[in-house]
């Protein structure tokens, strides 16, 4: 009985040399490649909010019926230019009533002032002839600024918004008739976690660094911006910290309210790229069949910097030159003989119909 557990126990080596010389023998039909080694550049999208640097909401500061609207929603209009006039002949009149008390003050004060260097009136008198005409001044001054007010002009040139009031209509003092925004030049917001921040603040590279931004319809903005400002503390329900970049919007084609994508580019220098079918994953870690020189498959783990659209970008595990299996991975075994039809990288890329920079 012991004799014979022995002699199966001594013949298990045997026959696992044996599987092993049968597994190198059949060799499976495989296509090879080598990594692709070039400079790459990656861009990382972060959502973002676009904004008009000059974004207002314009109030109406008297009360009374809006008599005119000289602008349209949406027109571009330029500074001073004259877009709403309230009711102005009840704050004319007080002008006029101001203007003539204040002549009145002033023919009060010459008269007093004569009379008092012929000392027929005391200077008191003289003084208080003086304060009248000063306080009938300012109050002419008030009705004139009330009356420009009467009259809404644009502070700077700028997109208009949509009305909130229509002409005829009784508004009161701080009611909202519309937005205005100067478009020239964009704010755009977006959030980047913690990890990603520290990694890029480092380098000493993130402030002032020049990204660019994808519009909605998929198209990149042909105008690249600049990091300007990053907040000064991470939000603590997301983990994240804001940052602003500033984007020149010569042809106003982007507008206040507007969403995109950030895309901030980092350089990998000799990057080696191999395409994503290239590999298989067990157990979160991703592996790849090298083949030596005898025609060898061998499992090897390696690390993924970044992924690309079908392409990894490798940092470990995988060394330029190598060669590696890219398809028929399913017909190989660790330490298979396999062979087959070898391609370049580029012909690897290229069948994958990507256009990376």
């Amino acid at each position: 009985m012991n004799r014979s557990v022995f002699f199966a126990v001594a013949l298990l080596p045997i026959i696992s040399a044996c599987h092993t010389e049968e597994v190198q023998k059949e060799s499976a039909q495989v296509t090879f490649s080598e990594g692709l080694v070039k400079d790459t550049t990656i861009y990382q999208e972060y959502v973002s909010q676009i904004h008009a640097i000059r974004h207002i909401e314009l109030r109406t500061m008297e009360r009374g019926y809006l008599t005119g609207i000289y602008v349209d929603e949406g027109q571009f209009i330029q500074k001073g230019q004259t877009m709403f006039q309230i009711m102005p002949n009840m704050l004319q009149a007080e002008t006029n009533r101001a203007a003539s008390e204040a002549e009145m003050a002033a023919i009060e004060y010459s008269n007093t002032k004569k009379l008092a260097d012929e000392n027929v009136v005391s200077q008191n008198e003289l003084k208080l002839a003086e304060a009248r005409k000063k306080k009938a001044d300012a109050e002419l001054d008030l009705a004139r600024v009330h009356l420009g007010l009467a009259t809404v002009k644009a502070p700077f040139g700028g997109v208009m918004d949509h009305f909130h009031v229509r002409e005829g209509s009784l508004v009161d003092e701080g009611e909202l008739l519309t937005t205005l925004s100067d478009i020239s030049t964009l704010w755009v917001y977006f959030n980047m976690p913690e990890a990603e921040y520290l990694n890029l603040a480092q380098s000493k590279d993130l402030k002032n660094k020049q990204v660019h931004l994808l519009m909605a319809n998929g198209q990149t903005y042909e105008h690249p911006g600049t990091i300007e400002t990053i907040e000064g503390e991470f939000d603590h329900e997301t983990g994240n910290i804001q940052l602003r970049a500033r984007f020149s919007n010569p042809s106003n084609l982007l507008r206040h309210g507007e969403t995109g994508k950030v895309l901030l580019p980092t350089v990998y220098p000799h990057a080696l790229i191999i395409p994503q079918k290239a590999t298989y994953e067990i157990l979160d870690k991703k592996y790849v069949y090298v083949v030596d020189a005898e025609g060898i498959a061998h499992q090897r783990q390696i690390t993924i910097s970044h992924e690309l659209n079908h392409l990894y970008v490798i940092s470990g595990g995988l060394k330029p030159g190598e060669k590696f299996i890219v398809d028929g991975l399913r017909k190989v075994r660790d330490g298979q003989h396999v062979e087959g039809e070898t391609i370049s990288a580029k012909e690897v890329i290229e069948s994958l119909e990507l256009h990376a920079e």
